[in-house]
């Protein structure tokens, strides 16, 4: 079995508060959901914005193999401005529940149907895929939902679909729905759910072996409130659970995701399921023991299968084992004596409540070998020029041991910190693509002299390292943080 994957990140998810993405931002994710390979991007809603046609136009004119698609109200100003875009297809959404109709149109049922078939017949008639959608269908009228689809149908609509606009669908409720809509109505049926009970994963795979052939995502499940269903989760769920496939390269999942969260400004949690930094980490002894003998003992896959990575992660609940596994992954080898020395001093930061980071064992390790941490990258000079009507600028130069040479840069940014940071990004695009994924400052002590701790999160592919620094500096103390991360990486 097999179904098809509408993502709507470009639309949907752009609509999660605080997240607005510039054409060009909009071009770089649709064309990572192209080569994930999702059947349907919906690139956004033409009608919104100048800024918007701007980026679907944008994302057409890439001559994608992904369907591109424009939300659309039953108007023709609506469809109009999807034409103009030169879009593949229309997702034409109608209010179909008696609260929205009558609070939010305030209209009678048969106005709302006459519309929404006018509004298909035309986007029909000028060349367009039409997905007809009914919005709060969960909530609404079945007899009115299947005649609306029916209908529809009659005037040549491609697909129709049945939004949970509020979450409020259930598993159980979804098959039942899903079973009677695929029933009675012969084009394919998608299904469109949104989290606001944390079931829209569950919902979204009822939908499917219950007859659904099309489903509606976004990456890292974002979206309004609590967002929408999770493509990665549900495209996992539905091939390891029930053997259903998609046109997805799942080995592109934890990239992609990255992409999203990098552009939207939305971290991914550690715990999120399939592509969070969590979902194959291990810390308890007793799990690593049995990863060693048979990963299968404690993965359900294997996290290279979603282009994700096993972490072992030390701390109190660490055994002997655990450590010595997770040397053996960072290639570092130690006697027993050695690694007992390492081992106990991992128990007391652990006690004390210290998350031991790679960068933490580090330390501990070249402490016991007796070594000094190599640098090879060293800053040999910084200099960040910012202050009133100036656009902070920073230049940097690194001298590099790995294949002595020098390299200067140039750099500007929002502030003095960020452009040191970028700069020194800037200096190592050609050596590493180091990416900064996390940036916290906390102040020790008080007045205007007090120590600064800077908190990193560094990442170089799936391998990531947390550095924390202090200084009276801020922009001293970050770049050395970096620095230090970045040898780390390296």
């Amino acid at each position: 079995m097999k179904f098809r994957v509408f993502d709507t990140t470009l639309r949907d998810g752009e609509q999660t508060p605080g997240v607005s993405l510039t054409p060009s931002e909009k071009l770089e994710i649709a064309k990572h959901l192209d080569e994930l390979g999702v059947d349907v991007i919906e690139a956004g809603s033409a009608i919104t914005s100048k800024g918007e046609r701007e980026a679907i136009k944008l994302i057409v004119k890439e001559n994608l193999n992904a369907e591109i698609c424009s939300f659309v109200r039953a108007l023709p100003v609506d469809i109009d401005a999807a034409l103009e875009c030169e879009v593949d297809s229309v997702h034409l959404v109608v209010p179909s529940s008696d609260i929205h109709i009558k609070y939010k149109l305030k209209k009678p049922k048969e106005e709302v149907l006459d519309s929404a078939i006018k509004a298909v017949e035309y986007a029909k008639d000028h060349g367009l895929i039409v997905e007809l959608s009914a919005e709060d269908a969960t909530r609404a009228d079945i007899n009115f939902l299947i005649k609306l689809f029916k209908e529809g149908e009659k005037v040549k609509a491609d697909r129709v679909c049945v939004c949970d606009t509020v979450g409020v669908l259930t598993p159980q409720k979804s098959q039942e729905l899903f079973k009677k809509i695929c029933e009675e109505i012969s084009l394919p049926v998608s299904v469109h759910c949104h989290n606001d009970f944390g079931l829209a994963v569950a919902n979204t795979c009822s939908a499917l072996i219950s007859g659904a052939q099309q489903c509606h995502v976004t990456i890292n499940g974002i979206g309004e409130r609590a967002g929408n269903a999770a493509l990665e989760e549900v495209v996992c769920a539905m091939k390891f659970l029930y053997g259903y496939d998609t046109n997805i390269k799942l080995e592109k999942l934890y990239e992609v995701s990255r992409v999203v969260a990098r552009l939207m400004n939305l971290p991914v949690p550690p715990n999120k399921a399939i592509v969070g930094d969590n979902a194959f980490a291990h810390e308890a002894g007793i799990h690593v023991d049995g990863l060693i003998k048979n990963t299968k003992t404690y993965e359900p896959i294997s996290p290279e299968i979603v282009g994700n990575k096993r972490r072992i992660i030390l701390g109190k609940h660490s055994g002997r084992k655990a450590l010595k596994y997770k040397l053996e992954l960072m290639g570092i080898k130690v006697s027993e004596e050695e690694l007992n020395r390492i081992y106990e001093k991992i128990k007391t930061l652990g006690d004390l409540g210290k998350y031991i980071t790679d960068h933490d064992l580090m330390v501990i390790v070249n402490e016991v070998l007796g070594r000094a941490t190599e640098e090879k990258i060293k800053l040999d000079e910084l200099t960040v020029v910012s202050g009133n009507k100036i656009t902070p600028i920073a230049s940097v130069k690194l001298h590099y041991k790995g294949e002595n040479i020098t390299l200067i840069e140039t750099a500007y940014g929002v502030g003095p910190v960020d452009a040191a940071i970028n700069a020194v990004k800037k200096a190592l695009s050609g050596v590493a693509d180091i990416k900064l994924e996390e940036y916290k400052v906390n102040a020790i002590g008080g007045g205007t002299d007090a120590l600064v701790e800077v908190s990193i999160k560094l990442r170089k592919g799936t391998d990531i390292v947390e550095v924390k620094k202090s200084d009276s500096d801020i922009i001293r103390a970050s770049i050395n943080a970096v620095m230090e991360g970045i040898n780390l990486l390296i």
